[in-house]
């Protein structure tokens, strides 16, 4: 009798956890992974012979019907077998002389989701092992949204806000090198937006919460962009300065509009410690969650970006000088108006592309050095004792040409990582780049470059291919930690982009979210500017002299 109790308890409760209602947003997280999945691995959706979106929205209504896990896996299972027979190639031989990156690979989910019956686990993973196979050679400049329509969705619809978010989390989790070193796991990031994106009540709430998800990505590259922005309608309203944050401190870097600076009595080295009575911590923490940064230092430079923007006119500042707080009621501008050409000379002041300094040092600048003017900069600066290559900016493609004159050989500098078109979630190694040539007259004196937080992607790229000269000395402070292309996507009312390839050191040392690290570490301060010093460029010439 007793034998008989424990069997009756035991199907009983195993009949109320068969039967064991399950959440929306669980089967929704379920159903992006099985969609994203089925879309790279398929044979007949991968290869573009099925409107594989439309299913999804046509398949949602039953899913949201579904009341149990049997329920809804019997509907994933009918959805996979109206696909159509998968042929049986498996195994897939590996490719000869490829080597693998694995970092990001992970569909453990297979068999490990709570919600799926071992029927269907099983058929997910006889199509891993027999998935499809593209002859195409696709490069990183390849269309991640080649096979659908995602610019004319509407938004304002449930069904159009989960196609969009299954699309993007898919493309992230299968296309974006970098996942592994995200702070927070992807998954975590489609539990908690999911039930976001179901319940905003308008376009603008949408946008607010998918900029939130792409921040996730913890990518200097990444960038939201919307194109009608309610809260700058009117336009933008500009504080008439560059600035920095410093010790969670605004500082007044340099003057963009002399009139305007003038008329507020705004100088360089002006510290700001409040703005519409909120701290510049205060502010800092308000939009953490909105701007995407690999670290921190560009993070503090995004979001000073949107600090010193106003959507109204009047703006009340608090300075500190000398020890002593005072509040300015300012008038910001909007860059178009009448102060429109003053703002851009003040901001375009003519530089020199390269110079000589004393005591034989030449220094290039490398936001305005053109390809063009190379054969004159080498002219000019091949018998100095030492170059100052200033990277705290975006260079314009120079990097090879200067290499030759630095290098002695060819030498490699970058090898990456480009995704498995035939393994999704998979990366190989590529061989990378290359820079220098045999040249006996390469140059002998010290290199010198100087990055900082301003310095993103191609400027690390080129500082890396400079570390090959091998009298490099980088001097300076966390560069953006982004290296390599961009994959642009676009959208109906925003736009947003991602790093598409993975970048590494030839030795596999990442340079994503750490950047390139200096060998002699220098930030500006508050007090160097005030002072009108260029201190990351002091210390360079310091170092020159002294070899310390």
């Amino acid at each position: 009798m007793q034998r008989i109790t424990v069997l009756v308890l035991v199907l009983f409760s195993q009949t109320i956890f068969s039967s064991a209602k399950i959440t929306e947003t669980e089967k929704l997280v379920a159903t992006c992974k099985v969609w994203g999945f089925l879309k790279y691995y398929h044979p007949e959706v991968a290869g573009g012979k099925t409107n594989w979106d439309n299913q999804l929205l046509e398949k949602l209504p039953k899913i949201e019907k579904a009341q149990t896990k049997e329920e809804f896996s019997l509907i994933l299972e009918n959805w996979i077998d109206e696909l159509g027979p998968v042929k049986e190639i498996a195994p897939i031989p590996e490719p000869k002389g490829v080597k693998f990156f694995d970092k990001n690979f992970d569909l453990s989910w297979i068999n490990s989701n709570k919600l799926f019956s071992k029927k269907l686990s099983k058929k997910l993973k006889f199509i891993e092992e027999n998935r499809f196979q593209t002859t195409e050679e696709i490069g990183p400049g390849y269309n991640p949204l080649k096979n659908g329509d995602y610019f004319n969705l509407k938004f304002e619809n449930k069904d159009s806000r989960i196609l969009w978010m299954f699309m993007y989390w898919n493309l992230i989790e299968y296309r974006f090198p970098y996942k592994y070193v995200m702070d927070q796991k992807w998954d975590i990031t489609l539990d908690k937006t999911l039930p976001l994106v179901l319940d905003v009540k308008n376009e603008d709430e949408f946008f607010e919460v998918i900029r939130k998800m792409s921040s996730k990505l913890d990518d200097s590259h990444v960038e939201f962009v919307i194109y009608s922005n309610k809260k700058y309608e009117g336009g933008g309203k500009f504080f008439p300065a560059n600035c920095k944050i410093i010790e969670d401190k605004i500082v007044v870097t340099e003057i963009l509009a002399d009139s305007l600076a003038q008329a507020d009595d705004i100088k360089v080295g002006d510290v700001i410690t409040k703005i519409n009575d909120k701290t510049v911590k205060e502010l800092i923490t308000e939009y953490r969650d909105l701007f995407c940064a690999s670290n921190e230092p560009f993070y503090l430079k995004k979001v000073l970006r949107e600090i010193l923007v106003s959507a109204s006119d009047n703006v009340k500042v608090e300075f500190l000088k000398e020890g002593k707080y005072t509040t300015k009621a300012m008038v910001w501008h909007n860059y178009h108006d009448s102060h429109r050409n003053e703002f851009k000379k003040g901001a375009k002041k003519k530089k020199e592309k390269f110079k000589l300094l004393d005591n034989n040092i030449g220094y290039v600048d490398m936001e305005i050095l053109k390809s063009a003017n190379v054969p004159s900069m080498i002219e000019a600066l091949k018998s100095t004792k030492a170059i100052v290559f200033d990277l705290r900016n975006y260079p314009k493609g120079t990097y090879a040409e200067i290499a030759k004159f630095l290098n002695a050989e060819q030498k490699t500098f970058a090898i990456y990582t480009y995704p498995d078109f035939s393994y999704p979630g998979r990366f190989y190694w590529t061989k990378g780049s290359v820079c220098g040539s045999e040249n006996k007259e390469n140059y002998k004196g010290k290199v010198i470059v100087l990055l900082n937080e301003d310095s993103l992607s191609q400027s690390e790229w080129t500082a890396m291919c400079f570390q090959t000269a091998g009298n490099t000395t980088i001097i300076g402070s966390q560069t953006a930690g982004a290296d390599g292309n961009v994959t642009e996507l676009d959208f109906k009312g925003f736009h947003t982009r991602y790093s598409g390839i993975g970048v590494y050191y030839p030795d596999g040392r990442e340079t994503q979210r750490i950047g390139i690290v200096p060998d002699i570490e220098v930030k500006p301060t508050i007090k160097g500017i005030q002072e009108g010093k260029d201190e990351v460029l002091d210390r360079a010439l310091a170092f020159i002299e002294t070899g310390k």
